[in-house]
């Protein structure tokens, strides 16, 4: 199976790159958007690349991680004190999966929002024309032009 790349979304006040950074390896949990459920459940594999995305005031690519472990039920949703219960969701009949990620390097930069915006080769980019979703494919090129321009560290 060839190595896919993905851009996954956090606002920085909930999980940031900084966490994942002290972190090491952390569970991706709490997506609760069927689109994005299926790619983490579907698609989503160890050894693929994520593009480490902050949104909220300052939007904007922070660093990248690797997937360690592929979708697995999320176990947050059937717990009702967590931040992101789900009650229809149980053991024994999952809705929402989650993956494992490793942080790998910080940017010397961010690459944010309205830089891309401006960035040809990032013109059909998901997050340019469906920019809601949490868990979006990115292709090889516009993984490439995004590393590129944050300079990992």
């Amino acid at each position: 199976m060839p190595r896919r790349y993905w851009l996954f979304k956090s606002e920085p006040s909930s999980y940031s790159f900084d966490d994942l950074l002290r972190d090491g390896i952390a569970e991706w949990d709490g997506v609760r958007n069927f689109q994005a459920r299926n790619s983490l459940r579907d698609d989503v594999k160890p050894g693929d690349w994520v593009l480490f995305y902050h949104s909220g005031e300052q939007p904007a690519v922070v660093g990248t991680a690797g997937v360690v472990r592929g979708g697995y039920p999320d176990h947050t949703a059937w717990d009702p004190k967590s931040d992101h219960p789900d009650l229809k969701s149980t053991p024994d009949n999952p809705l929402w999966y989650m993956v494992d990620i490793k942080a790998e390097k910080r940017f010397a930069r961010p690459v944010t929002l309205e830089e891309m915006r401006h960035v040809p080769a990032l013109a059909s980019m998901m997050l340019l024309t469906r920019p809601r979703l949490s868990v979006q494919p990115v292709t090889k090129a516009e993984w490439d032009t995004i590393v590129r321009l944050g300079k990992p560290v």
